[in-house]
């Protein structure tokens, strides 16, 4: 599989959340193609969406080393070393960026948020989110093991937003561990049985025996001291008043959410109000409160929430995942009320804190509404007339350039849903396209020409020429044909007819030379429609018949549609008839 297939499967698993499986795709195209910098960019990103930052780290060096030049190996420098919470080198990482890309929002963003966490005051917790604790755990034997488990990470995060919390975890080895490392005490060995009871006085700590009370005539003279059990982390009586307020207002955050799912938006509201008053360090009592005001067509107030939560979210280091649902619910509020470059604004944002597939839709979809709103706008039937006139002076002078240029400015001015004349701009610029030898976009014109105005025999005149150019002669003959239902006694139709037929017939007679059959069949063989004829097992036992046995072979020609595939290799020069 090539580097570009791997790539691509690896953007739908980012697109879709699936990190771990986006990561795999990138690694297996970057063993393809070592030199790519763009899949290093990318595989960064993934790491860094599952919060592996040390490893995002090194890719987006190996980014910057290949591409030194692209703004965007340094945006996931930058994301790396915040996410490490290696600030100055963020700072430095993006403002390296800006070098490269002076106008980029996103580095400008991102190093605006890289500076505003250099200079936020430590909080309690940082203590657990230190990189330095991360790289001791990673370089200890025992730490690496529990970093590989959920269950202990989970534990983590959650000492890591609320400090006071480790006492709940005080038995857990990992967390034991954790304080070692943390505060330089000991805590027991992590990752032991279970825990072992107070050895009675005088028992030796060491052995198989080292619960039972040594017998007195063995007694050692020097007795050693039992070792006392580690003492719980105290609390002193802020710490547990601040406790006990937070579990009173998740208590008031779930009454509101039950107040939410039964449509009784005050009662939610107020109780979301009396959690926001008695803790102020969850941000989901702001994004709940925003749900609220969006039902109640409040969104002033919901986009102001939002606002809120995403910066008391970045304060608390809340899940990327749970500030992009903000930024999410930012963007919909925002759509309600008609500011659609904004919304397309907070979806991105939300994009970067976590691609999903739901908030990439509602992108597409705003982009799509805004587009055609602006299109709608840009609507003048008067101005439309103007430019098409200046398309036709442009023609008959053989301004041909220019004649495009109206003509498209026209079809701006006057689209189609407006527009019922719309189908012959497009057969001007078929005719346009012709003069300039740009065949292939004269035959879409061509063909929304048709599209528009089926019974138009002019639109299928235009497409016959442009594909006779293109040395099509079958797809002309059946272009001129479909005009001829609709007008039989057009003499452009039948005199264009008539020139393809020949064409074909110089080709299948052998007359064209030897140049011009072999450009001819190199044309043909690209066609998808005679590679499937070349590939159907049937045809090829027909095909060779007739070169073993050419007058056995001629019961084929009693079949229409081996009759019809074997036309079309003859009108694309693949067999001559002689």
């Amino acid at each position: 599989m090539s580097s570009d297939e791997l790539k691509a499967k690896g953007n739908a698993a980012f697109s879709a959340g699936n990190f771990e499986e986006a990561a795999k795709f990138f690694t297996e195209a970057i063993a393809v193609d070592p030199s790519n910098h763009v899949l290093y960019s990318n595989r960064s990103a993934s790491y860094a969406s599952l919060k592996q930052y040390a490893d995002a780290l090194d890719d987006a060096k190996k980014c910057v080393s290949l591409k030194p030049d692209w703004a965007k190996g340094y945006s996931r420098l930058g994301a790396a070393y915040h996410g490490l919470g290696e600030y100055p080198e963020a700072i430095q990482a993006y403002e390296d960026g800006l070098k490269h890309d002076a106008s980029s929002e996103q580095l400008k963003s991102a190093l605006e948020e890289a500076r505003a966490a250099a200079a936020a005051p430590r909080r309690p917790g940082s203590l657990f989110s230190s990189p330095e604790l991360m790289m001791k755990l990673a370089m200890d034997p025992r730490g690496r093991a529990f970093l590989g488990k959920p269950e202990f990470m989970a534990m983590l995060g959650d000492i890591q937003n609320d400090p006071s919390r480790i006492n709940m975890y005080l038995k857990d080895p990992g967390m034991q561990l954790v304080l070692e490392l943390a505060l330089g005490a000991k805590f027991g060995a992590p990752g032991g049985a279970e825990e072992e009871e107070e050895p009675a006085a005088g028992a030796s700590h060491k052995g198989a025996d080292a619960h039972k009370p040594a017998p007195a005539s063995h007694a050692p003279d020097n007795k050693a001291e039992p070792q006392p059990e580690p003492e719980p982390m105290e609390t002193n009586e802020e710490e547990r008043a601040a406790a006990a307020k937070k579990a009173e207002a998740l208590k008031e955050k779930e009454l509101g959410n039950e107040a939410y799912k039964k449509k009784e938006f005050e009662t939610a509201i107020a109780h979301y109000n009396k959690a926001i008053e008695l803790y102020d360090g969850d941000m989901t009592f702001l994004t709940n409160r925003a749900a609220v005001f969006f039902e109640q067509g409040e969104f002033e107030k919901c986009v102001a929430d939002c606002d809120a939560a995403v910066d008391k979210g970045r304060e608390m280091r809340t899940d990327f995942k749970v500030i992009g649902r903000a930024l999410t619910r930012k963007g919909n509020a925002l759509v309600k009320l008609n500011k659609l470059e904004d919304a397309i604004a907070a979806y991105n944002k939300a994009l970067m804190e976590h691609r999903n597939a739901d908030t990439l839709a509602l992108l597409h979809k705003t982009e799509k509404t805004l587009k055609e709103r602006r299109e709608a706008d840009y609507v003048n039937m008067e101005l439309c007339e103007v430019e098409r006139e200046k398309g036709n002076t442009a023609f008959k002078e053989q301004r041909y350039p220019e004649a495009v240029q109206a003509y498209q400015e026209a079809l701006k001015r006057g689209p189609p849903a407006v527009n019922p004349e719309a189908y012959k701009l497009y057969s001007n610029l078929a005719a346009c396209y012709t003069k300039l030898g740009a065949y292939p976009e004269g035959v879409k014109a061509a063909d929304k020409c048709i599209e528009l105005k089926p019974d138009f025999v002019k639109g299928y005149s235009r497409k016959g020429t442009l594909q006779y150019f293109m040395k099509e002669y079958d797809k002309a003959i059946e272009t001129y044909n479909k005009g001829l239902e609709l007008e039989p006694d057009s003499v452009e139709l039948q005199e264009g007819l008539q020139k393809a037929v020949e064409a074909i017939s110089r080709f299948a007679s052998g007359q064209a030379s030897a140049e011009e059959v072999k450009e001819r069949q190199a044309r043909s063989l690209s066609d998808p429609d005679i590679q499937n004829i070349l590939k159907d097992p049937v045809m090829q036992q027909v095909l060779r018949d007739f070169q073993e046995d050419p007058r056995g072979a001629q019961k084929h020609l009693k079949s229409p549609e081996i009759m019809v595939k074997i036309n079309k290799l003859v009108a694309a020069g693949i067999i001559q008839v002689k």
